[in-house]
């Protein structure tokens, strides 16, 4: 049939003999099919591929195997357990690390804010490291977890709680000035970054998505603070930290001065210190102007604003654990001049990690007074002591004086009518003083007294 004839043709004939052709060439494809095993091999290769990446999304893994007849033996697809900017919405585990050390008079604040606090608790895995303490820390713990595991409201109760205790030879007292003393920083940082690592390598397991640090001795804290942070989706990620100050001293301060952006000045100083020097903020032996977080805090600031940064404070930390499973820890030698959290948050950035600090989300820690503040409210107390008795003794004067030295001017101006109405005052003599030479009475009485010891030492001869 010519090209001509079918397109003269009526349509509904063309149509049913298009439709033939169609079926008669499905029919042969079907025998094709049906007599050669390489094309049906292929096709349901690219059915699996198509479903495969329709599933992906909603299981990362499509193998799992089955460990549960193997005794003792447990598996973990690492993959499921990154992080998520919802955690609590999808069951993802947290590993609270709490280090302590002569914590005992803190521990109950502190629990107090983990009653209040409203990530799923039994999503939250606690573990304790007590150290180099010398009083009753391990006692007040073990009181305070017995309380809050028993409560009645099956919901205050935490998941997984580990305590673990060991010595790392800290020397240096917990008093304010003891601490922060320049001289001290070096060293004592250095043993905190062994501690630190010492519990997070035995705290934090393959099924935890995120891991917080908390010092113990924060005294005020958002109940949201793991959510706050959480939902930023940040590997690393920390609050600003300030504390309040009695009103003599300006009511508050910034606190925590380890966080913050590196600066040329930084680079400058660091590269002048011996190798195992530690660069610590805030003091004026080391000078790098950086802009700190706690700086740039405003009150009526966007809490949800993040700062990158370089070095961050411990006093709360949120991460997600992969940044520890992957290697990065708190050096306990000096890292680019830096050791313990300083030197993670630079660790942390070099391993390609994201660090953000949050300048206007705050946290309060307590205060704590310095050795030059208590020397001040010693002399505040006793000065305070002095004006209170200084007080009672001028009452007790005031007692006695009015009672021996009666004031009668009022009866007097009311008398002395009466009393001088015979007096004629213009008959009174006038009296007129002349002081013109006193002056010259005390040089006049000191020249009679030389005079007379000299008439004395004539009449008394030697």
């Amino acid at each position: 049939m010519s090209k001509d004839s079918i397109i003269a043709q009526p349509m509904g004939t063309l149509n049913f003999k298009v439709l033939k052709r169609y079926n008669s060439s499905l029919l042969r494809t079907s025998k094709h099919f049906a007599t050669n095993p390489k094309t049906i091999l292929v096709v349901l290769v690219a059915l699996f591929l198509i479903l495969f990446n329709m599933i992906r999304p909603f299981n990362n893994s499509l193998y799992e195997p089955d460990f549960e007849d193997t005794k003792n033996t447990n598996y973990y697809d690492l993959d499921n357990y990154k992080g998520s900017e919802d955690g609590w919405q999808r069951g993802e585990r947290v590993v609270f690390l709490v280090p302590l050390r002569d914590a005992a008079a803190h521990l109950p604040m502190f629990f107090r804010h983990m009653r209040n606090m409203t990530y799923p608790h039994h999503l939250v895995d606690m573990a304790f490291l007590v150290s180099d303490s010398s009083d009753n820390t391990m006692g007040v713990l073990k009181d305070n977890l017995l309380d809050l595991q028993h409560d009645p409201d099956p919901k205050i109760h935490f998941g997984e709680i580990i305590i673990f205790e060991k010595d790392f030879g800290q020397a240096i007292g917990q008093g304010f000035s003891d601490r922060h003393g320049f001289a001290a920083q070096g060293p004592r940082r250095k043993l905190m970054a062994r501690a630190r690592n010492w519990l997070s390598s035995v705290a934090v397991k393959p099924y935890h998505s995120w891991v917080y640090w908390r010092d113990v001795d924060v005294e005020t804290v958002p109940t949201t603070i793991i959510e706050d942070l959480m939902h930023h989706n940040k590997d690393v990620i920390v609050p600003n930290v300030w504390r309040p100050l009695p009103d003599w001293l300006g009511n508050q301060q910034p606190y925590d001065l380890n966080s913050w952006q590196e600066s040329d000045g930084g680079l400058q100083l660091a590269s002048t210190l011996d190798e195992d020097a530690v660069i610590v903020e805030g003091y004026v032996e080391y000078a790098t102007w950086r802009p700190h977080l706690a700086y740039l805090r405003d009150p009526y600031g966007d809490p949800e604003a993040e700062m990158p940064l370089d070095g961050i404070g411990g006093v709360s930390i949120l991460s997600k654990a992969k940044v520890f499973k992957s290697g990065s820890n708190f050096p306990a030698f000096s890292f680019e001049k830096h050791a313990e959290t300083e030197g993670f948050g630079k660790l942390s950035r070099r391993m390609g990690f994201d660090v953000v600090g949050l300048p206007h989300y705050v946290v309060w820690h307590i205060y704590e007074p310095s050795s030059d503040d208590l020397k001040h409210m010693e002399w505040m107390a006793q000065e305070e002591e002095r004006q209170r008795q200084e007080k009672e003794i001028q009452a007790v004067y005031k007692k006695y004086w009015d009672q021996g030295f009666e004031d009668v001017s009022d009866a007097w101006a009311k008398e002395r009518h009466y009393m001088m109405k015979n007096t004629d005052f213009r008959k009174q003599r006038k009296i007129e003083v002349d002081w013109s030479g006193e002056d010259e009475y005390e040089p006049a009485v000191k020249a009679n007294a030389v005079r007379d010891q000299d008439r004395a030492a004539n009449f008394y001869p030697q």
